[in-house]
């Protein structure tokens, strides 16, 4: 699993007072760097070989302004050409936000998935999300 902190801006924020729907997302996508790395090292567009097939948020509590916000990233579902992608939001210790991604291994030349390599399997197989990660997730709902 990944683990970073965001500090969250001000300019995150809605009327409401609290970060605003739409910035998780956001958040979520730049915490899976170290994913994408695993496919394109350089993270140059030009060499890019990942396609976002589904995503989905489900938000579990507010968060705020003036407090981090710990991010935990981790590989959940290993196929053979998509992966699939679970993260957290963590903010004083509650989990108030939860992600699912699914990325397709993709060829663009050829305009279609391609099997994801043993080794990159294997790099991703380093990342599971563990039952326990899971389990402890739920309980913090």
């Amino acid at each position: 699993m990944f683990t970073e902190s965001i500090q969250p801006r001000f300019s995150e924020t809605d009327a409401l007072g609290h970060i605003n729907n739409t910035v998780l997302p956001i958040w979520f996508e730049g915490c899976r760097d170290p994913i994408f790395k695993f496919f394109t090292s350089n993270l140059d567009p030009a060499q890019w070989r990942l396609i976002l097939a589904k995503f989905s948020v489900e938000f579990l509590a507010e968060l705020f302004y003036g407090e981090p916000v710990i991010i935990n990233t981790g590989v959940s579902r290993i196929g053979n050409s998509s992966f699939e992608v679970t993260q957290q939001a963590v903010q004083q210790g509650r989990v108030c936000a939860t992600g699912v991604v699914v990325l397709v291994h993709y060829d663009f030349t050829q305009k279609r998935s391609a099997p994801i390599t043993p080794d990159i399997a294997e790099q991703l197989r380093l990342h599971l999300w563990s039952t326990a990660e899971g389990q402890s997730a739920e309980a913090a709902k």
